[in-house]
C-alpha cells in the first residue's frame, strides 16, 4: 500500500493540464483545462487496500472523497484512514476531504444516494449484488465496476510455448481478482489440450468440463451452463471446447461481462478479427488477463476496472477523476 502511495505522489499532477487550446476565426481564444470531478463517492467490500488507493488518488485529483468498505475489512479501514487523517492534520488538511463511513449495513447507504447537488459521482466496486443495488437506488451518476467473467480463447494456431504459462498465470497467480480468467475456451484442432487441462489441474484448479474436454481429462467436473456466466474468484475454471473462431466469438458474446477477453494465436488476422469483433473494455494477444490493471497500465493505481462506456472504460486512475472546464476569453464579441 505504501508502494502504491508513492507511485501515485510521482505521477503528473493533471490538474489545469491543457487538453485544447485554440484560437477561433472570430478571435475568441478557448483554452480547456483539467478539474476534479468534486465528491466522488467509492463504496467497495474486501480489500482495505483500496481506501488507501482511493484516498491518495482523490487528494492527487483534487476530489474530496467518501470511502465506504465493506464489512470483511472494516477493522484495518478504521485504522488505515486513521493514518490517513493524521496525515491530513499534520499538514493542515481538512479531514473531511476524506470521510469514512463506519457502516456495513448497505440500507445505510441510500441517503447518500439521493445528494445530487452535493456528490458528483458514486463508483461501486464489488460483486454483483453490490453493483446492482447502487444502480437501482442511486440519483448519482454511477461508473460500474462489474464482474470481471473474463475468457481467455486458445486458437488452433498458439504457441504451445506460449499457452501454458499465460493461461496459469491467467487463472492461478490471483484467482480472487476481477482480471483473473473464468471461461477457457479451446479450439479442437489445438494440438495439446490435454496437456494443459492436466498442467491446471496441478496447479490444484478445480476444472469444470464441456464433454469434449471432460474426454481428454476424465477427473474433472461436468459443467453446467451457469458456470460460463460466474465470476468464481477462485481456484475453479469452466473450460468450452469450440470448431471455429466464429463459434469462440459467438460463446464470448453470450458470456463476457464486458471485462477482459484474450486469444493466443500465431495467426495475425485471427487476432485481428478476434479484437475487431468483441466490445469489451480490453482486449488482449498472447498475454495474461492479469495484466488488465491499473498499476500496469500506468496509472499508478485504480478506482476499479470501469465496465461500463461512460466517462472511463477499463482501469479507472488518477486523470480519469477528473472532467474539464473551458475557459474562453473575448475582447468585446458577440454573437450574430
Amino acid at each position: 500500500m505504501a508502494s502504491a502511495v508513492r507511485e501515485i505522489a510521482a505521477l503528473p499532477d493533471p490538474i489545469g493540464e491543457v487538453t485544447r487550446g485554440i484560437t477561433l476565426p472570430n478571435g475568441l481564444e478557448l483554452v480547456t483545462r483539467r478539474v476534479p470531478l468534486g465528491v466522488v463517492m467509492v463504496i467497495y467490500e474486501s480489500r482495505p487496500n483500496v481506501t488507501i488507493d482511493v484516498g491518495a488518488l482523490s487528494f492527487k485529483s483534487g476530489n474530496a472523497c467518501i470511502l465506504r468498505g465493506g464489512s470483511e475489512a472494516f477493522y484495518s479501514n478504521e485504522i488505515l484512514i486513521k493514518l490517513f487523517h493524521e496525515i491530513l492534520i499534520k499538514e493542515e488538511i481538512d479531514i473531511g476531504s476524506v470521510v469514512f463511513v463506519d457502516k456495513t449495513d448497505r440500507s445505510f447507504m441510500i441517503p447518500f444516494f439521493q445528494q445530487t447537488s452535493l456528490i458528483d459521482i458514486v463508483v461501486p466496486r464489488g460483486g454483483e449484488g453490490l453493483i446492482r443495488f447502487v444502480s437501482e437506488n442511486s440519483k448519482i451518476p454511477v461508473v460500474k465496476h462489474d464482474k470481471g467473467v473474463c475468457n481467455l480463447y486458445i486458437d488452433q494456431d498458439a504457441d504451445p510455448e506460449k499457452v501454458i504459462p499465460i493461461v496459469i498465470n491467467s487463472k492461478v497467480q490471483r484467482p480472487g481478482v476481477c482480471n483473473s480468467t473464468e471461461n477457457l475456451i479451446l479450439h479442437n484442432g489445438y494440438p495439446f489440450r490435454k496437456e494443459l487441462l492436466e498442467a491446471l489441474a496441478k496447479e490444484g484448479v478445480e476444472l469444470l468440463l464441456d464433454p469434449s474436454s471432460l474426454a481428454l481429462y476424465p477427473n474433472g467436473k461436468p459443467v453446467k451452463e451457469q458456470d460460463y456466466l460466474e465470476e468464481f474468484l477462485d481456484l475453479r475454471l469452466s473450460v468450452k471446447t469450440v470448431s471455429s473462431l466464429e463459434e469462440a466469438l459467438a460463446f464470448i458474446e453470450k458470456t463476457s461481462s464486458g471485462h477482459t477477453e484474450a486469444i493466443v494465436t500465431e495467426d495475425l488476422n485471427t487476432a485481428r478479427i478476434f479484437t475487431n469483433s468483441l466490445d469489451s473494455a480490453a482486449l488482449f494477444i498472447n498475454c495474461s488477463t492479469r495484466f488488465h490493471d491499473g498499476g500496469e497500465f500506468g496509472l499508478g493505481a485504480e478506482v476499479g476496472i470501469s465496465t461500463g462506456k461512460l466517462h472511463v472504460r477499463g482501469p479507472m486512475g488518477l486523470v480519469h477523476l477528473t472532467t474539464t472546464t473551458t475557459y474562453v476569453t473575448g475582447n468585446g464579441q458577440i454573437r450574430g
